[in-house]
């Protein structure tokens, strides 16, 4: 009665790029292009070097433990504690409950555009059926579309992981093959004088660029959680994870060069700048092909995001952190069903009648909350036992001294990221990155380091890697333009999360090892039969 392991290393590949790319390939890259110029392209090549890092450790974290789903989740219980784990679910879960209410809006949104092509359809579409029809001063927006393609998404969700990887692989190939398409029907249209000067608004702005765009890769971390499904998810996860990253990296960078050198970046629109840049040349169709790859991306970002939900709250529901219902995998169909429901009605009631969209500044503190402890993982599931239960210089021991200096190297990458926004004295800068320099110093040489046994994967250059990874992400929480509301946010959720664990979850979690990769995990075997 458990799930089912049908996952291969080119469904695992879809799924992460399934994940990532969604609509806003066509529209991101010409927006930051605005103020980065051509230089967006380095925007994106420096976002996808960090995601490499993070992309690194949730590789390896996913060869340790490939028995399980749980992601983030699963890695936090096993590396640190059961209050710290519940913590990063719950600041995760927020980002994809609101999440995929908002894409589902979208793609509600965009499937009536598409509908509009046709002339007789144009105009006669009321806004409550896709647009969105606010009442009560915008308290309540009906959207009657959207929580019918959570439905429809649902229901083939519950059918199977083999039913809804078919539907993934087909959208994304399809999503691809537009991409493509649109690449290298821009490509007969560059004119490489618009590539001059590259970086007109100087570093800076690529800079700012990479840490709007850097949002556009999250979706790889889908693939660690589909460790339970996969056929061998020892050798497979790592490859799912590294190889759908890569290959967003090169789609966003050709989308990039090309949209860069059809026109000028001063007259790229806003909302549909790639579509704008060919109609501009007389390439209509292409624009055509443009809204068929924006509903296909939203279509694989919003089912990948549903499968995603339900596998973590399956995981917590197995750990006794939330009610035993979400743990029960239907005999036949091999899905969590009740888990799979619960999360698209969630989602059905939040895009049906509330305007998500403007929650949207309070998200991503989740997802880089999941990447800083994922990264930190790495380093303290490396420790080796003899050297973490020795003593300190002081009263504290050698584990906690490691935990400190990660605590210190995060909060210096803050701290880093503050100043460089806000553009103050760099000696705040170089101080914070002194300060880091020295506790990475201390988490080098005072921790001792097991190596990896073959053949799971292993993130090369720990801890160095990690650390620079914490601190990075950490610089670029503090560059996000997050309203204040953000911050209210991950303080009171972290205090709901607290309450919900005092009150229920430490009295209701199953005993379990410290080791979470143990096989015999839940009855789980390791690999395909």
């Amino acid at each position: 009665e458990g799930l089912v392991r049908q996952l291969g290393v080119l469904e695992l590949v879809l799924l992460g790029i399934g994940a990532s790319i969604g609509a806003g390939i066509f529209v991101i890259t010409g927006t930051v292009a605005r103020d980065a110029g051509p230089g967006v392209t380095i925007s994106f090549a420096l976002a996808g070097a960090a995601c490499v890092l993070n992309a690194l450790c949730y590789a390896e974290l996913a060869s340790r433990f490939p028995a399980v789903v749980g992601g983030a989740y699963l890695y936090t219980y096993a590396a640190f504690n059961e209050l710290t784990a519940f913590l990063v679910f719950t600041q995760l879960m927020l980002d994809y409950h609101i999440g995929a209410a908002s894409i589902a809006r979208s793609l509600a949104s965009y499937f009536i555009q598409f509908l509009e092509l046709i002339p007789s359809v144009k105009g006669n579409v009321p806004s409550w059926i896709g647009h969105g029809e606010e009442f009560f001063g915008g308290v309540v927006s009906v959207n009657i579309l959207a929580p019918i393609l959570l439905l429809i998404l649902t229901v083939i969700l519950c059918r199977g992981v083999k039913e809804s990887s078919a539907v993934n692989t087909f959208m994304t190939t399809l999503k691809i093959i537009i991409v493509i398409v649109v690449v290298f029907a821009g490509v007969f249209e560059v004119d490489v004088s618009n590539w001059s000067p590259f970086m007109p608004n100087g570093f800076k702005a690529v800079v700012t660029g990479s840490t709007v765009v850097f949002f556009a890769y999250v979706g790889f971390d889908a693939v660690a959680n589909s460790a339970e499904e996969a056929k061998n998810p020892q050798r497979d996860l790592p490859i799912g994870i590294l190889g759908s990253l890569l290959a967003c990296v090169i789609l966003y960078v050709a989308v990039c060069l090309v949209i860069t050198g059809m026109l000028p970046y001063t007259l790229l629109g806003e909302d549909a700048p790639l579509a704008e840049a060919f109609s501009a040349k007389g390439l209509k169709f292409v624009t055509v092909l443009i809204s068929i790859g924006a509903v296909a991306g939203l279509t694989t970002t919003l089912l990948v995001g549903l499968y995603v939900q339900s596998r973590l709250y399956l995981g917590l529901g197995r750990d006794g952190l939330l009610p035993s219902i979400f743990s029960k995998v239907h005999p036949t169909l091999h899905t969590p069903l009740h888990s799979q429901i619960w999360v698209g009605c969630v989602a059905a009631v939040l895009a049906g009648l509330f305007n998500v969209h403007a929650l949207s500044h309070i998200l991503s503190v989740g997802t880089l909350t999941g990447y800083s402890v994922v990264s930190a993982c790495v380093i303290t599931l490396r420790w080796s036992d003899k050297a973490t239960n020795s003593r300190s210089l002081g009263k504290i021991s050698i584990w906690q001294e490691g935990v400190f200096c990660l605590v210190i190297v995060a909060l210096c990458g803050f701290i880093a990221g503050i100043s460089y926004r806000f553009s103050y004295s760099i000696a705040f800068i170089i101080i914070a990155f002194l300060i880091a320099t020295v506790g990475s110093f201390s988490l080098l040489y005072r921790q001792v380091y097991v190596p990896v046994d073959p053949p799971r994967f292993s993130c090369p250059g720990v801890p160095m890697v990690p650390i620079v990874s914490v601190f990075f992400n950490m610089f670029l929480f503090a560059q996000l333009q997050l309203h204040e509301e953000a911050w209210y946010r991950f303080v009171i959720l972290s205090l709901i999360a607290v309450g919900v664990y005092a009150g229920y979850g430490q009295y209701n979690a199953v005993p379990s090892t410290s080791d979470h990769s143990s096989v015999a995990y839940h009855g789980v075997p390791s690999e395909a039969p």
